[in-house]
């Protein structure tokens, strides 16, 4: 009895651990401060230097969950990630997690010898440990910090922070085995990293095309598909594992392919998942936290607090700048980029890999990486919000997202029900507006169920559904949200080609002579964006009117302010493709058909 009773207390603890990170959450969001930290100093706080007294020292569990929670955290990225939004930087993206990441471990490694007392191979080590960043803390910070990124630094982030853990893994084993066994081979290395590409790509795009057949061919019960979906992520890490690939990067490309063709139950796998990471990560965390023995740290933390400094400073912003060269990329972003490298769990996730194998000094590659994340946070984490509005690559965002609903329809898999509420000084309410790919279906209003045309006129606080894809519900948001109010056109850019997007359809057609569809003479040329568009309108983002283009030259507000016209021979605004750009576009469309997306 004494053994099942020391099975129960562990399993309240466990609960109880795990409900206080998910409680501190909310203070930390409430702050902006980083999750991570709150859930390592649980783990710290619960271990047996802390008041907890909880003796943990079961290396393979932490390194087990860790695998787990991070097969998890990737492909929930990848089924996020949009690849229409990312395939414009896949480039500098690719750059950044390989050779960013190599150029990282290089520079900071002279610093760990010396620091640390180290060999070169040792110090290169510390160095591929703290070397990737952590999608998981980017993300959720710029969300805590309400920031809206521009679009190329946020798709740029976004594909390095998911997809540099493959790598960093790969160079952290490379390094390990080489200590282990006292010797190794360039060859060799370039063998084991094509290897673990290719088949690490093999696998995730074979997986990923699997579980959409098994998704939309087999008749799982209602509420098994999400489950299915996350047990098929973690055979599909497992097999390509077994196979000495990488899984990492199997899971990350099976999510991408998963994500970006249509599916059942798409928004219950997504929720389910979200669920899932943030409970695998919370685990992970505070496993991680158990693991650290504070009065251990204090031997490493002045050495430690050099790596940390240099890696900051100067190995993330050396590597950055220079793989970020050739993209023509502005001083401002690569400077946020370089300054948004947190490090998170992958970092401590890593330097528990030493310790699994049995390396000497294999306590100080953790405690090292502990110190590194702790500054990391501190530093960067808080300061992200005001990094992002000096650079002026960013925009604190104004307004909440209103609460979507989204409901999935049996029998198909191209449209789904989005429902909202109006709000009064929404842009539907306002001016009733909505795009041309979707289509209202009913109305909620005081408990009763109506049809959109029953419900004439739409009143504030009546709940409407429309029929829209799935890959474009997150676009109906800027039609229920509060207009904000419109800025004054920039009167120099108002010239002969050049528009206030408050004019009419009519006023431009009388103009140029035009042909309108019927009952758009009325339209403004910010509502024609509004609604042709499939997402929110960029600078740049063009429309067709009959024989001419519109062509959005300020944006404010979320909306089209200014509006330039591209006539039939008015070639000024095509752009010319060097040679450099169509190759970059003709390597992003084979990927895009060989992934199928």
């Amino acid at each position: 009895m004494t053994s099942l009773d020391a099975v129960s207390i562990a399993i309240l603890l466990g609960a109880v651990l795990v409900m206080a990170g998910i409680l501190s959450s909310l203070l930390a969001l409430r702050f902006g401060a980083p999750l991570l930290l709150v859930f390592l100093v649980i783990g710290m706080l619960a271990g047996d230097s802390g008041p907890g007294h909880i003796e943990f020292q079961d290396v393979r569990t932490t390194y087990l969950v860790g695998s787990v929670a991070l097969a998890l955290i990737l492909f929930d990225g990848g089924l996020r990630t949009r690849f229409q939004s990312i395939r414009t930087v896949l480039a500098p993206s690719m750059v950044l997690a390989t050779v960013g990441v190599l150029m990282t471990a290089f520079i900071t490694a002279p610093v760990a010898k010396y620091a640390l007392d180290l060999g070169w191979t040792e110090a290169m080590l510390v160095g591929a440990v703290i070397a990737s960043t952590d999608a998981a803390a980017v993300f959720l910070l710029v969300h805590a910090q309400g920031l809206r990124l521009r679009p190329r630094v946020g798709a740029t982030l976004e594909a390095e922070s998911g997809s540099n853990d493959p790598f960093a893994v790969f160079l952290t084993l490379m390094l390990v085995e080489l200590i282990s066994a006292g010797h190794g081979s360039f060859t060799h290395f370039v063998i084991e990293l094509v290897r673990e590409a290719v088949l690490g790509t093999l696998f995730g795009i074979v997986g990923g095309r699997l579980v959409v057949i098994g998704l939309n061919k087999v008749a799982l019960p209602q509420g098994l598909h999400a489950p299915f979906v996350a047990t098929a992520a973690l055979v599909i890490f497992g097999m390509a594992q077994i196979a000495h690939g990488s899984g990492f990067l199997a899971v990350y490309l099976a999510g991408i392919i998963i994500g970006n063709r249509p599916t059942r139950a798409h928004n219950s796998v997504v929720a389910f998942l979200d669920a899932a990471t943030w409970l695998a990560q919370i685990v992970m965390f505070v496993l991680l936290g158990l693991l650290v023995s504070p009065h251990r740290l204090l031997d490493s933390l002045v050495p430690a607090i050099a790596v940390a400094l240099v890696l900051m400073l100067i190995a993330r912003p050396a590597a950055v700048f220079l793989c970020l060269y050739p993209f023509r990329f502005n001083w401002r972003e690569k400077a946020f980029i370089a300054w948004t490298g947190l490090r998170g769990a992958v970092a401590i996730f890593l330097a528990s890999i030493p310790m699994l194998v049995g390396l000497s000094k294999a306590y100080l590659y953790f405690d090292v990486a502990f110190v590194v994340v702790i500054i990391s946070l501190l530093a960067q984490g808080w300061t992200l919000g005001v990094a992002a509005r000096k650079l002026h690559v960013a925009l604190p965002r104004t307004d909440r997202g209103p609460r979507r609903i989204e409901l999935d329809l049996p029998g198909q898999l191209e449209q789904q029900l989005v429902g909202y509420a109006i709000r009064s000084k929404s842009l539907y309410f306002r001016r009733g507006l909505i795009p041309s790919w979707s289509k209202p279906t009913l109305v909620i209003r005081n408990q009763q169920i109506l049809s959109p045309a029953e419900a004439e006129p739409i009143a504030p606080g009546d709940y409407l559904y429309l029929l829209a894809p799935p890959e474009k519900a997150e676009s109906l948001d800027r039609f229920f949200v509060d207009m904000p109010p419109s800025a004054a056109p920039d009167p120099h850019l108002l010239g002969d080609f050049m528009v206030s997007a408050e004019h009419t359809l009519d006023e431009v057609a009388g103009i140029y002579g035009v042909k309108l569809g019927e009952g758009e003479e009325r339209l403004t040329l910010a509502d024609y964006f509004d609604i042709h568009l499939d997402n929110a309108p960029k600078e740049g983002a063009t429309v067709a009117l009959d024989t001419i283009v519109l062509v959005a030259r300020s944006i404010s507000g979320g909306r089209v302010n200014v509006v330039g016209l591209r006539l039939p021979e008015d070639e000024e605004d095509v752009p010319v493709l060097t040679r450099k750009q169509q190759v970059k576009r003709k390597l992003a469309d084979v990927w895009s058909s060989v992934v199928g997306v």
